[in-house]
């Protein structure tokens, strides 16, 4: 047999084995989000809060309570999360965000939210400003404006002369 033969065959043995455990590791990632989904699941409560700030910060700099942090692994202290700063009540809390959730959101704006523990699963406007969800839709939409009025502009020194 031919000594590229060889090689090759090895090559996608190797290759076989490769997706096979990960076609094992992904159905055991699978089974341990859907267990921790129902946990959040469990714990939802809605509530109504009014967003003070919004930003992406290291879990250790969000101001979240210190059993968070210690809770959380050490690569994961390191890495930004969607943070929002919210008034409940008389109280201001740091909550975590989901991704999603978080474009949605802006600062000043009352929210009525389903959150877990200090995790904010979805939302809801109820007064303030409009946000777009989709932040390419909002860029081209502000695009648009300025065209709009550039085009304004000049059609205003057009007709004064």
């Amino acid at each position: 047999m031919n000594t590229f033969w060889i090689v090759l065959l090895i090559i996608l043995a190797v290759v076989v084995v490769a997706f096979i455990a990960l076609y094992f590791v992904g159905k055991r990632l699978q089974k341990k989000q859907d267990a921790s989904q129902a946990q959040i699941d469990a714990a939802a409560q809605t509530m109504t809060f009014f967003v003070i700030d919004k930003k992406k910060t290291k879990l250790t700099e969000a101001g979240l309570p210190k059993v968070v942090t210690e809770q959380t692994p050490k690569y994961l202290r390191r890495a930004k999360l969607p943070i929002i700063k919210v008034k409940v009540g008389p109280r201001v809390m740091s909550l975590i965000c989901d991704a999603k959730v978080y474009e949605t959101l802006a600062p000043k704006q009352e929210v009525k939210a389903t959150v877990s523990g200090i995790y904010v699963t979805s939302a809801k406007r109820l007064r303030g400003p409009i946000v777009e969800s989709d932040p390419k839709k909002r860029k081209a939409q502000e695009k648009a404006e300025k065209k709009a009025a550039k085009e304004a502009e000049k059609a205003k020194k057009k007709a004064a002369k």
